[in-house]
Parts: C-alpha cells; sequence; structure tokens
C-alpha cells in the first residue's frame, strides 16, 4: 500500500487518498473506496481505537437518538440490533464489526494525529504531518465530524475549583460519582441522558439550564428475538423496517423548512409529556420553552422530566456565571457548593480545529478562508483546497433524521470525484470554483430563511458566530442524495503539474481513460440501499 517519494534522507509515505477519522464517516469512506477498486489508502485515526463520536462519548445513558434500523450504514444492515434506539455500546460494537468486516483494519493508523496538511501547488498533493510522522497524499478526505472537539466555557473561578471537572464527552469513569453533589452544566442532548442515569447514585444533582430545551417522550423497547430472527431470515422486513422509518422523517421535513406554523400540534404533546412527570407550576414555568419548537433540536427523553422531579435534583433556570472555589454561581445570583462538575456544552461545530490545520493553495487556513462563515460546495469541497474534501461539512446536518443518510449521500459524490480525477489521467487536482462555492450557498442561505432554525426565535449550536445557519440542510435527504449523485465538472477547475496552468473544466480525457462506472455513481432511494458508504450521538449533540 502506498510507496516512497523523496530522496533517501526524506523518503516518505506516498498514499493516493488520506481518510481523516475513523468514525461513521471515515469507515464509510473507507468500505466505499475499497468498493471502488481503490486499496491505496490509509484512515488516521488520532485515538486508540475506531468510533469517532461514539468511542468518545461514553458517558452513563449514552444512546442514539434515531432509530437503530436508519442509524446504520445500507451497506452493512444490522438485524441484531438490541433497542429501538440502542445505546453507544451497541453503537460502538457495530462500527468495530464493520472495520472486521470489510478488511479496513490494515487501512487504519491508530494514533496518528493530524497536526498540519499543507497543499504542496508544485506536486498537486498534500503534506501530512501527523503525531506519528509525515506522509503525503494524492487526496484528502476529512471525517473528523462536527462532534469531536468539546466546547468547555471559560467560566471566571474554573482553574481554583478544588473537585473533579470533565466534560460529557470525556468521561472519567475512574472517579466515582456515588455520593457526590453534582452540577451539570447545559441541558442539550446529551445533558437529558446524563441526568437521569446519575441521579439515583449522587447525593445532590443540581442542573444550571440556560434555555430549556423542547423533550419529547423517546418510545424506546428492546427489540424481541422473533423480530431480530426475521430480520435475519427474510431480509425484506429489515429494509420494509427502515424503509418506513426513513420515509416517515422525510415527510416531517417540509414543518421544519417551510412550515414552521405547522409544529404547534408537536408543542402541545411535548407540553404534554413535561406535565405528566412536572406537577409543581413552578418548575414547570422554568422547563417551558419560549421558543418554536424544532429551533433547538428536539430531544427524546421519557426519564428527563420524572428525574427532575425528584427532592434530590435542583434545576437552576440561569447559566453559570463563576466560581468561588467549590461553589457555583448562576447569572440570577443561586449558588450550589458541589463535588464535581460536568460540562455538557456541546462541540466545536461552526469553528472545527481541523479547519486551523489544514493549508491550501493560497497559503491560508481553512479557518482563515471560513472567518465570516463555514461554506463549502455541496457541503463537500472548499475554494482554494484542492483535492480535499469533507464528510459532514457545512449545511449538511439534520434536525430530524439520520445523518447517516447524508454520509453515504456524501460518499456517492467522493467516488465521482475519484472517478472524474482518474479520468482526467496524470497528476491532476480538481478545484471548486469561488464562484460555484457562492452560488450553492447562496441557493442554501435564501433556503435556510424560511426554516424554524431561522425563524423560531432562538440561539442555537447551529448558527455561527455571525448567526447564519452553516450546518443544517434546509431539505431532505432525497433531495440531498440527488444534488451529490455526481460531480459537476464545470462546478471545478482542473489543475495539471505538468502545464502549471489551469486547464478548463470539462477537457476531454486522456486516451485510453476509462469512463466512469455509472452503476456506482447511482444511488438507490435514500431510506432503502445505496452503496455507499457515519453520529448524531443523541447524548454528543
Amino acid at each position: 500500500m502506498g510507496g516512497l517519494v523523496g530522496g533517501d534522507s526524506t523518503e516518505r509515505e506516498h498514499v493516493r487518498v488520506a481518510v481523516i477519522g475513523s468514525g461513521f464517516g471515515g469507515l464509510g469512506a473507507a468500505v466505499r473506496l475499497r468498493r471502488e477498486g481503490i486499496t491505496d489508502f490509509v484512515v488516521l485515526e488520532r485515538a486508540d481505537s475506531v468510533g469517532g463520536t461514539w468511542r468518545d462519548n461514553s458517558y452513563p445513558g449514552c444512546a442514539c437518538d434515531v432509530p437503530s434500523h436508519l442509524y446504520s450504514f445500507s451497506f452493512a444492515p444490522n438485524p441484531d440490533w438490541p433497542r429501538t434506539f440502542s445505546g453507544q455500546p451497541a453503537i460502538r460494537a457495530y462500527l468495530e464489526h464493520v472495520a472486521d468486516t470489510f478488511g479496513l483494519r490494515r487501512h487504519i493508523r491508530l494514533g496518528h494525529e493530524v497536526l498540519m496538511m499543507r497543499w504542496d501547488a508544485d506536486e498537486l498533493r498534500w503534506e501530512i504531518e501527523t503525531s506519528a510522522g509525515t506522509l503525503t497524499a494524492d487526496v484528502v478526505v476529512s471525517a473528523t465530524g462536527p462532534l469531536s472537539d468539546p466546547k468547555t466555557p471559560e467560566v471566571p473561578g474554573l482553574a481554583g475549583f478544588p473537585g473533579k471537572v470533565f466534560h460529557s464527552a470525556r468521561w472519567d469513569h475512574d472517579y466515582d460519582l456515588a455520593g457526590k453533589r453534582v452540577a451539570v452544566i447545559g441541558t442539550g442532548a446529551s445533558a437529558i441522558q446524563i441526568v437521569p442515569a446519575i441521579a439515583p447514585d449522587v447525593e445532590r444533582l443540581t442542573l444550571f439550564q440556560r434555555t430549556p430545551p423542547w423533550v419529547m417522550p423517546r418510545t424506546d423497547r428492546a427489540i424481541t428475538a422473533v423480530e431480530r430472527w426475521l430480520h435475519r431470515q427474510l431480509p425484506f422486513t429489515r429494509a420494509a423496517r427502515r424503509g418506513l422509518l426513513w420515509g416517515i422523517r422525510e415527510l416531517q421535513v417540509s414543518a421544519f423548512t417551510k412550515r414552521p406554523n405547522q409544529l404547534g400540534l408537536i408543542e402541545s404533546l411535548a407540553k404534554a409529556n413535561m406535565a405528566r412527570s412536572i406537577k409543581d407550576p413552578a418548575l414547570r414555568a422554568k422547563l417551558t420553552p419560549s421558543y418554536r419548537i424544532g429551533c433547538k433540536r428536539i430531544l427524546l427523553s421519557s426519564e428527563y422530566y420524572p428525574a427532575l422531579a425528584r427532592p434530590d435534583v435542583d434545576l437552576v433556570a440561569s447559566g453559570l456565571k463563576e466560581i468561588r472555589g467549590s461553589v457555583l454561581v448562576a447569572a440570577d445570583g443561586t449558588k450550589a457548593e458541589v463535588d464535581a462538575i460536568v460540562f455538557g456544552t456541546g462541540f466545536h461545530v461552526t469553528d472545527m480545529p481541523i479547519a486551523d490545520r489544514v493549508v491550501g493553495a493560497e497559503g491560508r487556513t481553512l479557518a482563515e478562508e471560513w472567518k465570516d462563515g463555514m461554506q463549502s460546495l455541496r457541503g463537500a469541497t472548499a475554494a482554494g483546497f484542492p483535492n480535499w474534501m469533507t464528510i459532514i461539512g457545512p449545511n449538511t446536518g439534520l434536525g430530524n433524521s439520520s445523518m447517516i443518510l447524508m454520509i453515504e449521500s456524501q460518499l456517492n459524490y467522493m467516488a465521482d470525484y475519484l472517478r472524474q480525477l482518474g479520468m482526467l489521467g496524470g497528476r491532476v487536482a480538481l478545484a471548486a470554483r469561488p464562484s460555484a462555492v457562492n452560488t450553492w450557498n447562496r441557493q442554501v442561505q435564501a433556503r435556510m430563511e424560511r426554516t424554524v432554525w431561522n425563524t423560531g426565535g432562538c440561539t442555537s449550536w447551529y448558527l455561527d458566530a455571525q448567526g447564519r445557519n452553516t450546518t443544517v440542510w434546509p431539505g431532505t435527504t432525497g433531495e440531498f442524495r440527488r444534488e451529490t449523485r455526481s460531480v459537476d465538472l464545470a462546478e471545478y477547475e482542473v489543475v495539471r503539474v505538468r502545464e502549471r496552468e489551469r486547464v478548463p473544466a470539462g477537457a476531454a480525457p486522456l486516451p485510453g481513460a476509462l469512463p466512469p462506472d455509472p452503476r456506482a455513481s447511482n444511488a438507490d432511494a435514500a431510506g432503502s440501499g445505496s452503496d455507499a458508504g457515519g453520529a448524531e450521538a443523541a447524548g454528543a449533540a
């Protein structure tokens, strides 16, 4: 696999493709590369095992808020999911199974954190510096994901806190919370799973809530042995189940993207869910959001409200302002003395740290290019960064369905991108035209104006520092699949090393070049079974 470049003293490994990250996106990319006949690639993973966000998020109660049969690769169905909404151990085991089943282990480099990637404009390749050495690659596929780097707020006095502090995505399993006074900061998807999981064991739990979430009941149950047997013996039953789950969610999209007022009935159901467990009117008032449901991610839990009704759980309806020794002080002056702090404060989504480590053709980092907001072409490529792609890029997130569907669509696009490079022949690069990137993003942002995420009256992690929604896709997963079915060369500039000049897009392929395989780029319906290759961890969102 790969080869060596450079002289005797500067020999470095060279590969056709370098994939960054080994979560759903990275493993899916690896499977798709092998299916395309590309074996000259590596998967660079900074940790000591695969799994991405499902490896990192191992906190008590961690589970997915997307049904299991939809939260899995269409090319690797799992008939033996234990629950309708499976927990973190089952999902991580599934990813390990994918790595083994598709022979990916020999491509995976554990303990290889990417420190810097630089585009070599002379050689048309990426120089990649890792914590374990340097290599080069013709193409980089960045699959680090938006839920990979935890965000911990800068709270005055935090450094002087004498107790234990950790983020939900870096849970300290060696620290026993039993009998401790614990503060949980944040009320996102992680916190609503952590609170009911630890409340019975701690002495007292204090939850600091800046903004209340909308919470719907989570209809989770064990999948019976009979169901699992049917899914193994009669695969069409498994496909039908997946298709039904997908179809229901596709029908919901218009309410989020075009008709937010239709969400009023869902709000009524969420309020009824709260009223069943929260009898105290004052507490219920603190837990009732003032924004339209769906503006922030709708959370699923049947245990969250009962946990908040416990006598040993306190809700502070105000954000954490400062820490004085072991005393936490909220913005409204409420104080709580605690032994441990758990931050459930999300991730660097619109300011992903990996962007600081990617240096493009003009010598600027991706973070510098995106200083006014992330933007890409079809959620995949960025102007100024040839032969570089991202999985789960800008405006590819979802508010109601499975990110695996979006990932598989992006892998279709990746596969055709590589086919186009092969057709062009020789050492060549594709560079997204700035005009194409701008046109795509103007269209996306215009559609975003009507969505509940922009009009619902909330501030969420979907929005960047400028208030632009650069994370969510304002359409159905089926529509996104059509938009990423193949690469349009008119949206790219073709760069060749031998001529040192740009060649008009759509140039004729070299003699003997193979045409693209239409079977490989045509995906099946999003809910049924694509051959392409994904977390949102409910607890990591």
